[in-house]
């Protein structure tokens, strides 16, 4: 498969998509990118703006399987990733799968699960593969979670801990539409249309399960020069002593923006990675994976701030 052929995948995904999905353009285009980087999603946000319709359009695109769970403080391990159930008829236990087993998961409110539930998604996030009772259970590609989270200062929710913040790929920031954005869907739905019908929306199944692992393997082989690989590590090893930050990246984050910049010259017909895509999606990558100092956060400094002056300040290399 040549770039070009992906860049015709996302750009029918994307079109196709935009038959429900009103602005969001770089939530999609993270989504995206993600998808065919093998990687998964932490949206943060508001409620209300389309994060649960962004999942069922995006699944029904993709012709992929998609399941839902509401993260609640009495959600149990055991809901999000399946038990053992005793057979009366056969007299041995049987496994129940968990609504992990899918193409698509949109974890909602992940931040209102308690850590407990939170940590049983880390072997899922990682080696996309559920233990229970001695018995490994592996989860079928394509598997993206896109978990979504309120933010933090909201009342009722728990922080994720840093070693399952460090397996999402990207944290993508959802705001609110413009003024414009607003009133078009205001208008869909004064036709009386229904967003989430997506057969009434003419919403179509364009790209199968084997095509997109198709992608993901191509986009793999996207070349990536040595200037830019010392980039890409110059920019993640400055994160780690830079003034305002007391925890920098892991490594994970520079093996992420390589992924997503391969992913992100693909979707635009390249066969390389130029230091713009790394900058592109660098902050996708590393606004979860630093952690402010205090005297940062108390001014009300935000990751975004500290990243740009971050980024600014590593030399660009010249092809």
């Amino acid at each position: 498969m040549t770039p070009l052929e992906i860049q015709r995948i996302f750009e029918t995904v994307k079109m196709e998509m935009g038959k429900v999905i009103v602005g969001q353009d770089d939530l999609v285009e993270g989504v995206m990118l993600a998808l065919f980087s093998h990687g998964h999603v932490l949206i943060e946000g508001p409620p209300g703006l389309g994060k649960t319709l962004l999942v069922n359009t995006l699944a029904t695109v993709l012709d992929c399987d998609s399941r839902r769970v509401q993260c609640t403080p009495d959600l149990m391990p055991g809901d999000l990733v399946g038990h053992s159930v005793f057979d009366m008829k056969e007299q041995r236990f049987i496994y129940r799968q968990g609504p992990v087993f899918t193409n698509i998961l949109l974890a909602d409110e992940v931040n209102r699960a308690t850590p407990k539930t939170q940590s049983a998604m880390l072997e899922c996030l990682q080696e996309r593969q559920v233990s229970v009772d001695g018995k490994t259970y592996p989860i079928e590609p394509p598997f993206v979670t896109l978990a979504t989270q309120n933010p933090l200062e909201y009342e009722g929710t728990y922080p994720l801990p840093e070693a399952q913040v460090d397996r999402f790929m990207f944290k993508l920031l959802v705001g609110y539409p413009s003024i414009r954005e607003e009133t078009l869907i205001l208008a869909r739905y004064q036709m009386g249309k229904n967003l989430f019908d997506m057969a009434a929306m003419g919403v179509r199944k364009m790209v199968s399960k084997q095509l997109i692992l198709e992608t993901i393997d191509a986009c793999t082989a996207i070349d990536v020069s040595e200037k830019v690989l010392g980039y890409i590590a110059s920019i993640v090893t400055k994160t780690r002593d830079w003034p305002g930050i007391t925890v920098g990246a892991s490594p994970r984050a520079s093996v992420a923006m390589l992924m997503g910049a391969r992913a992100a010259a693909a979707v635009l017909g390249r066969e390389y990675v130029t230091p713009d895509d790394a900058r592109r999606i660098a902050p996708w990558c590393l606004r979860h994976r630093i952690r402010l100092s205090p005297d940062s956060v108390i001014r009300g400094v935000q990751p975004d701030d500290v990243l740009k002056q971050l980024f600014d300040s590593v030399e660009v290399p010249r092809e």
